[in-house]
Formats: C-alpha cells, structure tokens, sequence
C-alpha cells in the first residue's frame, strides 16, 4: 500500500455500504422526484471535492456520500479527486455515517468527517482539522446537446408520438416503459435521464431502467450513485460487460448517455460474421471504448440477434424515472 494510501485511511474507516433493515422494507419503494420534498438526507448525500493535509503533503480528495435511508448514510472517498475528476484508481475508502440534526457525521476508528453547510469538514486521528470538502454538482458536458443535420428527434418535450405506449409527465418529461417506433441499424443515440431518489432501496431496486440499443443490448440505467460499477449497474451492458469508471451522478441530476453502436454482421447463410460494438460516455466520460457484445440482452423487444434494426427501448422496472432531449443519427 502506498504511504499517502496509509496516511490517508488514518481519516476514514473501510467498510460496506449498509443493507436496509426490515423497518426500512415498507418504505423500499418510496421515490421522490423534486429536492423539495426528499428530506435532509437528500441535502446530505452528493459530491464533495476539496484538499486535505497529509504526512506527504497536500492532496486533492474527493468523497461521494450516500443515502441510505433513516437518516442513515455511506461514504466513499477518492484520492486525488472523484471518478472523472482526478481519481487515479486506486484504493477506495468506504463506511458509514448518519444525520444528526441539521448536520451529518461520518465515523471510523482514526477519524471523522462532519457535513454542515455544504461543507464536509475532515479530521484526522489526533482530531485535528485537516481541510475542507465542498459540496459540487457536476455537470454533464454533453447535457443539451442539440441535434446535428441528419438525426431523428425522438423525444423533445413537444410529444411522444415517436414512441409505442408513449406517455409524458406534467413537466413535459418522458416516462419509462417505452419502445420507439423507428429502427436503426449503425448510429448515434443522445439520451438525458434523471434517476428518482430511492433512499430506502437497494440494489436493483433502486430506480432502475434500462436503454436497449436497437431494441436487444441493455445499458443498465440505476442510481449506483457511489458503488463499485458492475455490469448490472448504471453505465454496465447488461450480462456483458462492466463499466471502466462509475460515473453516476446522485439522483435527482440529470445525466447523459453518448453512445455509438455498430451492428452486428450477418452473412447471407443468416450466421453472424461479427459481433455488435460500442463506445459509451457516461456524463461526457469513456465508459466503454468499442466494447464487443456477442449476445443479447433478454427483456428487450427484440429476442434475437439478426440483421434487421432495431428501436431504442426503455425499461420499466416500477421505479419513476425521467428522460428527456432524445436523438439519432444513422451512421
């Protein structure tokens, strides 16, 4: 381990993200769709960023906290800066906290981090003050993209008639369980997503959907907001492969997708040459670069591979999500 790695843990405890008691069970469900109504644990969880004091000097750190419902809360920590924003991927530090008031404390056996005002206040283990976290919300730099010449608007805020089972919200923002009438072989998708905040849920059950390119390859959509970015996660294909960096922004932000898709090649005999490939961003960051898929996703409208194209489908696992700013643009 790094000697920056060992002065670092001395602030913060290695742990798990806790699991959701039975008394948390009844409220599994409970999603809300504004910070208005989301409680104190919402004002809580997000991003911080700030430089802290080492034995080897000063050192950027980034720590991302959780909801977990009940006033119960998780931590991650990042040396160098959050994922995207520094991190060098290394060692993760992770463990637990709690509101306490109008504040949040994080504990571990060397240290503690105190939230109050937007600002996570870090200590070290002779309690000393060592820096200063802010609190940022970070922005998507594909977030508003605007179509370029060729591309088919799928969604806009004016309609949904581009979709089978289309249904908008009163905000003019599109619902999930969708399936788009139009088919595509090679191209460009665009696609914005706000999660709903699930504080109670776990797992896949924590606002969850999914993208299926040409209607068969699921880019999973979930609030994994802090955790370790697996291929059932936010950014994941689905039974493939995982994500190179969790990117996922808190609930309740609005994040992007860039995708290019290729589609598989078949032969004239119907057997495939190739395999389907694609580049992901995830929040304007390479998640998967050119990353084969060489089946399908079950769940999808299409159950199997072949080459005619296919629509883009969004899934409806229960969870309310929101999309918006939806094209494509053949390839």
């Amino acid at each position: 381990m790094m000697k920056t790695t060992v002065a670092l843990s001395c602030l913060l405890m290695f742990a798990g993200i806790g699991q959701i008691s039975a008394d948390d069970a009844s409220a599994e469900k409970k999603a809300y769709l504004d910070a208005e109504s989301a409680g104190i644990d919402f004002a809580m969880q997000g991003e911080y960023s700030g430089m802290i004091r080492t034995s080897d000097g000063d050192m950027k750190l980034g720590v991302q906290v959780i909801a977990q419902g009940s006033g119960k809360l998780a931590f991650a920590a990042y040396f160098g800066g959050l994922p995207g924003d520094g991190w060098a991927r290394t060692e993760v530090l992770r463990g637990p906290g709690e509101v306490r008031g109008d504040m949040a404390m994080l504990t571990g056996e060397h240290g503690r981090g105190e939230i109050r005002d937007g600002v996570l206040a870090v200590y070290n283990a002779d309690k000393a003050h060592v820096g200063d976290l802010k609190k940022i919300q970070r922005t998507s730099p594909t977030l508003g993209m605007k179509p370029p010449t060729g591309a088919t608007v799928l969604f806009d805020g004016t309609g949904t008639d581009r979709f089978e089972n289309g249904r908008m919200s009163d905000d003019k923002l599109l619902m999930e369980g969708v399936t788009g009438k139009d088919k595509f072989q090679d191209f460009q998708l665009h696609l914005e997503f706000r999660l709903a905040f699930m504080p109670n849920a776990r797992g896949q059950a924590r606002s969850n959907s999914g993208c299926y390119l040409q209607g068969r390859y699921e880019v999973q959509i979930l609030d994994s907001f802090g955790l370790t970015g697996e291929d059932n996660e936010c950014g994941g294909i689905y039974k493939i492969s995982r994500p190179d960096l969790n990117m996922c922004f808190p609930p309740l932000s609005w994040q992007t997708y860039d995708v290019e898709f290729r589609a598989a090649k078949f032969g004239a005999d119907g057997k495939k040459i190739s395999d389907a490939t694609t580049t992901i961003r995830h929040n304007g960051v390479a998640i998967h670069q050119n990353r084969r898929m060489s089946t399908l996703t079950p769940g999808g409208p299409l159950s199997t591979e072949g080459p005619e194209p296919g629509p883009v489908f969004l899934q409806d696992h229960g969870d309310p999500l929101r999309f918006r700013n939806i094209w494509v643009k053949p390839l």
